[in-house]
């Protein structure tokens, strides 16, 4: 499990082994909803630079892009043979990068 602002302080955003993502607001800690798509525990989560994105990497072997504001899948990322542990945006948020039990680090481009 992993809990992550976003980089303007607006979201916060939680990786859990109930394979959800969840949002909660930044300012008040308020819960703002559930983010479902994979079938596998997330274990990580990075926010985009402009805060308008979250990538959740899980046990499943896929990386799934969404988007905060709309709470919606933008991009499913499968791509890893084997579970995804670890997942970080670019500083310009132009591109991902991510690794797993398939001792592959994988440069996704956005």
């Amino acid at each position: 499990m992993q809990v992550q602002f976003s980089p303007d302080g607006r979201w916060i955003a939680t990786a859990s082994f109930d394979k959800a993502v969840k949002l909660w607001d930044g300012v008040k800690g308020s819960f703002v909803g559930t983010l479902r798509c994979h079938v596998g525990p997330v274990y990580q989560l990075a926010w985009s630079s402009d805060s308008r994105l979250v990538v959740s990497a899980s046990k499943d072997s896929t990386l799934k892009v969404w988007d905060a504001a709309s709470r919606k899948l933008k991009e499913d990322l499968p791509g890893h043979a084997d579970e995804v542990f670890c997942v970080d945006w670019s500083p310009t948020g132009g591109a991902a990068a991510s690794g797993g039990k398939d001792c592959v680090l994988r440069l996704w481009k956005h």
